[in-house]
């Protein structure tokens, strides 16, 4: 439409637009409303983005005093940063440390795994402690212990101190850990311990290996020494020599009670964060150890150890009234213990 012209006098000249649509005005305002409204949500979203990144960035960079990992996902094993009292981690100061132990039964290739473990430069596995029974009579002074070791003041030669990535020691069933479970639990859940379960499969075997360890406990067959574990097949070949009998009339309710044993450690653990290997897998394939290691949360590396199997081969080789053994577990859901090498 054409714009017109008033003139008031000559010094003034006014132009008056014209009238325009009001249906045209409203959809200028409207367009102009859902521009602003695209911009103010892509603002937003640059805002929200930031945050999350800012978030992200703490999360990874946890200070000392805190377990971040437990904010995270329940299988990261947590992370501490331990203050011993007995020296100083130094330049290790943040590294941080996880807490592990192994739950097991005498005989079931405990020893053996522990080498392992501690072949890796970041790992110490300080043994079987609460064999004394001085450190597990009750549970004050099981949790005494317990807090001696993951303060990373528990000396033994296995220990990395400084710089362990992670630490832990090797706990039997039979040691106040059942007697007193639902404390332990608690204690595992609230420090943040990550507990490896490792048992055998083959009942019967372990069983052979208890009753000749028992007997060298005695016997001494190594120069007048007793030894749990060797080094050499010369060492491995004295130990094996010796033939238990084993009681055949009891024979399957005993393997029934061990692995009752096994079922219940899993039962009331069964809510900490947990793996569970056994033995028989560890022989024959090693990637269980790189499982190990990445349920631990620390580098991979090649594991080795200077241990010798004692007992191997046919166990009919090392069982002295094998017949009668034969027998009893022919048929039954045991068979299978008979003829497996591990």
């Amino acid at each position: 439409m054409a714009e017109y012209i008033c003139v008031f006098n000559k010094d003034t000249l006014i132009i008056k637009p014209s009238k325009k649509s009001p249906l045209f005005l409203r959809t200028i305002v409207l367009l102009f409303a859902m521009v602003c409204g695209v911009y103010i949500c892509t603002i937003c979203m640059k805002q929200i983005s930031v945050v999350t990144k800012m978030n992200v960035q703490v999360i990874g960079s946890p200070s000392p005093d805190t377990n971040i990992a437990t904010q995270l996902e329940p299988q990261i094993p947590t992370l501490h940063y331990p203050k011993p009292e007995t020296f100083s981690r130094g330049e290790c100061t943040q590294n941080p440390v996880r807490f592990f132990v192994i739950l097991s039964m005498q005989r079931s290739g405990s020893g053996w795994f522990e080498t392992l473990l501690n072949s890796h430069t970041n790992i110490s596995s300080n043994g079987e402690i609460f064999s004394a029974m001085e450190r597990r009579k009750n549970i004050s002074t099981i949790i005494q212990t317990l807090e001696k070791v993951y303060s990373l003041d528990w000396f033994t030669s296995a220990s990395k101190n400084e710089c362990s990535a992670a630490v832990g020691f090797k706990w039997m069933l039979n040691q106040g850990l059942i007697a007193h479970h639902e404390e332990i639990m608690e204690y595992f859940k609230h420090r943040g311990v990550s507990a490896i379960f490792l048992f055998r499969r083959n009942l019967l075997r372990r069983m052979v290996s208890v009753l000749a360890n028992s007997y060298d406990r005695y016997a001494k067959l190594l120069n007048g020494t007793h030894k749990s574990h060797v080094h050499s097949h010369q060492e491995a070949a004295a130990l094996s020599s010796y033939k238990p009998v084993i009681n055949s009339t009891s024979l399957i309710s005993d393997l029934k009670e061990v692995g009752l044993a096994a079922a219940k450690a899993l039962e009331y653990f069964n809510s900490t964060r947990h793996i569970v290997l056994y033995y028989e897998d560890l022989v024959t394939n090693r990637t269980k150890l790189k499982d190990v290691q990445e349920f631990l949360g620390i580098p991979q590396m090649e594991l080795t150890s200077r241990q010798v199997k004692i007992h191997k081969g046919p166990l009919s080789d090392f069982v002295k009234n094998w017949d009668d053994v034969n027998r009893t577990l022919s048929g039954t859901e045991y068979e299978s213990f008979l003829g497996a090498d591990y």
